[in-house]
């Protein structure tokens, strides 16, 4: 007995952390959605309690319930004059407290017809302006869909009327308009590209370095967005990092694809509220390759990045927080390490050499002048370095020589100020400025047959002024309006925008609500597009993009949203966009500036003017049961053209114009155990999509003079064969006192579908390669929380 006396104990523990009843705690603030000033004395209940356990919110509008038993729970938020709230099925784990911030509505007519907004849903976004065309998203979503793999813009990729530009990158196309087009916000500021190994300009890569673990739940808009959001044409994804929690120390492990991770949140200040949070993370296979472990790919990719956020919500001179991310990025692609599957790029035997850095910083500040008015400012900086060398080992004795370099970077100094009026229940009015100063370099250069070319070199700085004013008007509870205008002016080569925005909603019955959204939206060019050089006959050369204005769309939506009940929605939404002012050549061509992000970086075409057109309209359905009774599922559709005209005066289908798009996803989570206390989840997510279009290869040409050579008037006719992919998220969570644990499998490509991604011409072999995109693959995650 004294032998087996250990093992007894040991089980005895375990049995008691299994059938123990484990609890939590969830608290919060509840505000004013207009104006966001705390809401004293609001009710907050406990659904399916029995006797009912409640709490009111203190006189900063905070609240807390606890001793809440772990598992999905759901709260109803109330206060005299304003429509309640339910969160339904919230997620409550024994490691950590949920925080949640509850926005109400005050009514502007008391009514008992039908009770306007009695669920906190998906349609619902935080951003009180947005009329059309938008969705909040949860982390929770970005950790659960099947494929999302942690990343924000993997997960969007299931809405209607997105897709995916390919599985190796996270560029979204949102209808038929190109990835270059989708604004990215975080906490009020515009940020570079988010992502590792992303090339200036562009708006995609491989891995985010957006850590979901430190964001809070966001917007996503695709089309007609509100007057606050400029310089964008497709979409905007309006990001928020989440406050760390300000009474209790806690921590979290994860390793996965994305890497090896570690977070710790925590007070500073238990009296003054005040917090911090950081997550780091470091590349996976990165790690393990320092460790000596080869896993035999073509090249590692070595990352790493920080997020950070310290928040001092003060009361006398108002909310002070600071946050900062940032990602270091480095791949070598040697030939001695291809294997004949990797991707060529159309170079041939090539060494190659990758290095993107990008980050951003803020600090920010809100003050309450009284209950109904607020200013809000940002002060920011960010930047983005690329640094690209190409070493040609195609010679006779395989010594390389360099046929490409690049050195730039992005600079950006940011200020922007909002100020909000809560005139009353029916009137908001809100007035903004947004002030960018960037500080640039591009410096490239390629070998062209005989010598090396130089494809920009240039420095210097330029700014980008935006003003906006934006104004709610409800007519009743169930009539809204909300317009605005929003101004851009470019300093480099003084060139402006004036885009009025409007939209409409009407909710005719208590269940049903008929939406419409319009307004002009304008976008500068990707920098280094205005600083291409021309040469002329002398040897000498000239800028001639330099007086590029900026591509305008305008944009009209018509949609009808259907709350079959509670948890069940049925939504339909038709749309048309006019762009206009597109960038083509001079000369006739196939090229337009729409097409700009099919391909990895910016192409280096000179001689440009503004006046390009397209066209992009298409019918979006969505049908969607939030999670309850233990289950969901999403099922988007849409049917899209993406139209062109170029300087040639042919009209042609965009690059992203796949046509069509079909997402099916949908997941059943169970209790399990003694007490109920882990949980056992399948989620799954196909998609069915229309090929990628391409510009066919001229294989006799190119032969003949050793390069790819393209068959430009037959560009984008045709599609390469439709996209189908299909994958499964197995995941586990163990609930134990004050820990709690998830192992997930998420299997990408479960049926290793070959879906192509492009074509180039191989110089060594002479042949045209079909070069394939994501396969079969499993992926494994930890996480642990405590």
């Amino acid at each position: 007995m004294r032998k087996f006396s250990p093992l007894i104990f040991l089980l005895f523990l375990v049995n008691t952390y299994y059938t123990q009843d484990l609890t939590q705690t969830i608290r919060g603030t509840v505000v004013d959605e207009q104006s966001e000033f705390p809401l004293p004395g609001a009710t907050i209940i406990l659904l399916d309690t029995d006797p009912v356990v409640g709490v009111y919110s203190d006189e900063n509008g905070k609240f807390k319930l606890e001793n809440v038993p772990i598992g999905r729970q759901s709260i109803q938020i109330s206060f005299i004059g304003y429509s309640p709230v339910t969160l339904n099925n919230l997620i409550l784990t024994s490691a950590k407290e949920l925080i949640v911030n509850v926005k109400l509505k005050e009514m502007v007519v008391q009514t008992d017809e039908f009770v306007v907004t009695a669920e906190k849903d998906k349609k619902e976004v935080n951003n009180e302006m947005a009329t059309v065309s938008s969705r909040s998203f949860t982390v929770e979503e970005t950790k659960r869909y099947a494929g999302t793999l942690n990343d924000p813009s993997r997960m969007v990729a299931n809405y209607a009327g997105v897709a995916v530009a390919g599985d190796q990158r996270n560029d979204i196309i949102i209808r038929g308009n190109s990835p270059l087009g989708v604004l990215w916000r975080m906490d009020g500021i515009n940020i570079p590209n988010p992502n590792h190994f992303g090339s200036l300009g562009t708006t995609g890569g491989p891995i985010s370095i957006l850590n979901n673990n430190v964001l809070d739940n966001s917007d996503f808009m695709t089309s007609a967005f509100p007057a606050a959001y400029g310089n964008a044409l497709a979409g905007a994804f309006d990001l928020r990092m989440r406050n760390g929690n300000n009474e209790k120390t806690e921590f979290t492990g994860q390793v996965g694809f994305n890497g090896f991770e570690f977070g710790a949140e925590g007070p500073i200040s238990k009296e003054k509220n005040s917090s911090y949070l950081a997550a780091y993370r470091y590349s996976t296979l990165g790690f393990l390759d320092k460790l000596g472990i080869d896993f035999n790919v073509g090249g590692t990719p070595q990352y790493q990045d920080l997020a950070v956020k310290v928040d001092f919500p003060g009361v006398k001179y108002g909310r002070f927080s600071f946050y900062a991310v940032g990602g270091l990025s480095y791949i070598e692609l040697l030939q001695k390490n291809k294997k004949e599957s990797d991707w060529s790029f159309g170079v041939g035997k090539s060494d190659a050499y990758y290095g993107s850095n990008t980050g951003f910083s803020g600090l920010s500040h809100t003050y309450f002048f009284n209950e109904k008015t607020r200013i809000k400012t940002n002060i920011a900086f960010s930047g983005t370095q690329n640094t690209i060398t190409i070493d040609s080992l195609s010679s006779l004795d395989d010594k390389p020589f360099m046929i490409y370099d690049n050195n730039s970077y992005e600079i950006k100094y940011s200020a922007n100020t909002e100020l909000n009026k809560k005139i009353n229940s029916k009137n908001t009015v809100s007035l903004g400025l947004i002030m960018d100063l960037y500080d640039f370099r591009y410096v490239d250069s390629t070998f062209d047959n005989t010598f090396y070319r130089t494809i920009t070199n240039t420095s210097g700085n330029t700014s980008l002024l935006q003003s906006y004013l934006q104004w709610q008007h409800k007519f009743t509870d169930v009539l809204i309006l909300n317009t605005g205008v929003h101004h851009q002016h470019f300093a480099y080569n003084n060139s402006y925008a004036i885009e009025p925005r409007v939209g409409i909603k009407y909710q005719f019955h208590e269940k049903q609500t008929l939406s419409l959204g319009g307004g002009l939206h304008s976008q500068t060019q990707p920098f280094s597009l205005y600083f291409y050089e021309t040469y002329l006959p002398d040897g000498t050369t000239i800028k001639t993009n330099t007086d590029l204005g900026f591509s305008k769309s305008v944009h009209s939506v018509i949609a009808y949203d259907y709350s079959i009940n509670t948890n069940l929605r049925l939504k339909v939404e038709s749309y048309y966009q006019y762009l206009y002012n597109i960038p083509v050549e001079s000369h006739p061509s196939t090229f337009s500036a729409l097409n700009i992000g099919a391909d990895f970086g910016i192409p280096a075409i000179d001689s440009l003017k503004n006046s390009g057109e397209g066209e992009n309209y298409g019918l979006e359905i969505t049908f969607e049961k939030f999670f309850s009774k233990h289950y969901y599922f999403l099922i988007t559709g849409s049917l899209y053209e993406s139209k062109y005209v170029a300087s040639d005066n042919v009209e042609r289908q965009t690059a992203f114009s796949g046509n069509y798009t079909f997402n099916a996803l949908g997941g059943l989570e169970y209790p399990v155990g003694k007490k109920q206390n882990n949980v056992f989840a399948i989620d799954v997510k196909t998609v069915f999509a229309g090929g990628r279009r391409y510009i066919p290869i001229n294989e006799e040409l190119s032969r003949l003079y050793g390069r790819t050579v393209y068959i430009y008037s037959q560009a984008y006719q045709k599609r390469y064969p439709d996209y189908f992919r299909f994958d499964i998220r197995f995941t586990y969570k163990l609930n134990l006192k004050r820990v709690t644990q998830e192992w997930a499998i998420n299997v990408q490509n479960v049926f290793d579908s070959q879906n192509i991604f492009t074509q180039t011409f191989d110089k060594v072999s002479g042949e045209v390669v079909t070069e394939y995109q994501m396969g079969f693959f499993p992926i494994m995650q930890y996480r642990i929380l405590f």
